[in-house]
């Protein structure tokens, strides 16, 4: 955990190589993991192709930490969440939908406000500063999402210094900017 002001925030540690928005990482998976593993309260493993991601990364991630392993993708059906889980994966990221399966163990991530305003309050959200569709920013902000919602609350992306941070965020989900914000808080 990190302290800003007067609060302890999570940090949860993205271990990207890759995105579909052209990003690619100048560091290896095993080097962004180390950094990761430093940092992170959670260590993030993406399971989506599209991200260089897969199910067996969870396997070899779970293997090398004894921390949380967050299965991140969009997990589009229930089977993706259960095979996350049975991967080794402690929390899975769901996009767009609450589940029907080990919803006390998903992070529900939503596209739009008003679906994280369908969200109950005792579930863990995650606001993605990113729109999934098409890389760029979305037009609501992390204060607009935590108006929203009172409950647990992750602020995702664009996080490059623990500046970046909002001070009313339970954790943070740090990816692309991991390495200059592992430098930020070391």
């Amino acid at each position: 955990m990190i302290r800003v002001g007067d609060k302890d925030i999570s940090v949860i540690a993205e271990v990207k190589t890759h995105s579909p928005f052209g990003y690619v990482s100048d560091k290896s998976w095993d080097e962004l993991f180390k950094i990761a593993n430093e940092i992170g309260d959670i260590i993030s493993i993406h399971t989506d192709p599209r991200w260089n991601g897969s199910f067996e990364l969870i396997k070899k991630a779970k293997a090398l930490t004894g921390k949380p392993i967050l299965a991140k993708g969009i997990h589009a059906t229930d089977d993706l969440i259960v095979r996350a889980i049975q991967a080794g994966a402690d929390w899975v990221l769901v996009v767009g939908r609450i589940p029907r399966v080990h919803v006390g163990k998903c992070l529900i991530e939503p596209n739009i406000i008003e679906e994280l305003k369908q969200i109950s309050s005792d579930m863990k959200a995650v606001w993605n500063s990113r729109d999934l569709a098409t890389g760029g920013l979305k037009g609501k902000t992390f204060d607009q999402a935590r108006a929203a919602f009172p409950g647990w609350l992750c602020q995702a992306s664009n996080i490059r210094t623990i500046s970046d941070i909002n001070k009313n965020a339970d954790a943070v989900l740090v990816g692309t900017h991991l390495s200059d914000f592992a430098k930020s808080i070391i």
